[in-house]
């Protein structure tokens, strides 16, 4: 469908885009009507789709949007959470109108319902599980385009468009690819600039993924900034000037108490060694100390100490209170006679 004009060729960035998001990857299943799409098989069973084929076929269907006068009258459906962000992102973007979660049986067919209503075309992501809806519209004759695996069966399909259809990221950009090329088509933006809205957005996440990366994320920036507070902090600033000292002996406070100074010695001096092996000296004098008692009265006896020369008890020198007949025995306490 390009007319081999280079505008509608398809780029080295698409083609980046649709390996990147697995677009290429189809089913181990492979349905007959599907045979002209394949590109290979590889070894582990998996069929490999022709990029060339899902290029042609998504211009087709942009084209077959793009002829409806009333954009609105563009039902889109979508039954898988997959594809919901997808459809309803492509909705906002080229005005059509989506049918979210399960399609009610009779909408195209029973006019007696409050959901009937006469769509002019209709896009579904999946024909297998979106096939009521196909159903529905073979008996008003409908057209309808619809992203179809390689098992998928293409009863009441009239453009197929051969992508990976089970994939997150490949039916995300499958949708963004086509509302890019229809308001390309409709020219509300230019071809020459590149579309300002990411393929990210089209992608489906799950709640509780999305859930435990902001925890996550909020668990690193406490920490970060726990991290921060302790060693990025910012040192204090000294604004005060300081004053200028000329003569840095004068800066010097003088302590209160003086410092005291100890005599050096002369270590290399070597004192006098003794000769251990000479026999001692006697001393001249040896005191000994008795403890002893002395009596006072005929009840009262009162301790007193003496000190005597040795060797061998000797009487203290005479004095008052004393009597020349002291005597003691060393190591023995005696009583004082007086």
């Amino acid at each position: 469908m390009s007319g081999a004009l280079n505008v509608l060729k398809m780029k080295e960035e698409d083609v980046l885009k649709f390996l990147a998001a697995g677009t290429h990857l189809g089913d181990t299943n492979l349905d007959f009507q599907m045979e002209q799409c394949i590109y290979k098989r590889e070894s582990d069973g998996i069929y490999i789709i022709n990029l060339k084929r899902t290029w042609e076929k998504l211009l087709l269907a942009a084209r077959a949007i793009v002829a409806i006068e009333n954009p609105a009258d563009v039902s889109v459906i979508f039954s898988r959470n997959t594809s919901q962000r997808a459809v309803l992102m492509f909705a906002a973007a080229t005005g059509t109108t989506p049918i979210a979660g399960r399609f009610t049986p009779g909408a195209f067919t029973n006019q007696i319902q409050a959901a009937y209503w006469e769509p002019r075309l209709l896009v579904v992501t999946d024909p297998r599980a979106d096939h009521q809806p196909l159903t529905e519209a073979s008996y008003v004759n409908l057209p309808t385009i619809a992203l179809c695996n390689t098992d998928s069966p293409l009863r009441y399909v009239d453009i197929a468009i051969p992508c990976n259809n089970k994939g997150a990221h490949s039916v995300g950009l499958m949708w963004w690819m086509l509302a890019r090329e229809v308001s390309h088509m409709r020219g509300t933006i230019s071809r020459e600039h590149p579309w300002e809205v990411m393929p990210d957005l089209y992608f489906y996440r799950d709640p509780e993924e999305i859930e435990k990366e902001d925890q996550a994320a909020a668990e690193k920036a406490v920490t970060k900034e726990e991290f921060q507070g302790e060693w990025t902090a910012p040192a204090p600033e000294f604004t005060a000037t300081q004053p200028e000292v000329a003569d840095w002996s004068e800066g010097v406070q003088n302590p209160s108490v003086p410092i005291q100074q100890f005599p050096t010695e002369d270590w290399s001096a070597q004192p006098a060694t003794e000769d251990w092996s000479a026999a001692p000296t006697a001393q001249a004098t040896e005191w000994l100390y008795i403890s002893c008692q002395f009596q006072w009265s005929a009840d009262v006896w009162i301790p007193c100490h003496h000190q005597w020369h040795q060797p061998g008890p000797a009487a203290p020198p005479a004095s008052e209170g004393w009597s020349q007949r002291h005597q003691h025995q060393p190591g023995h306490p005696g009583a004082c006679q007086v």
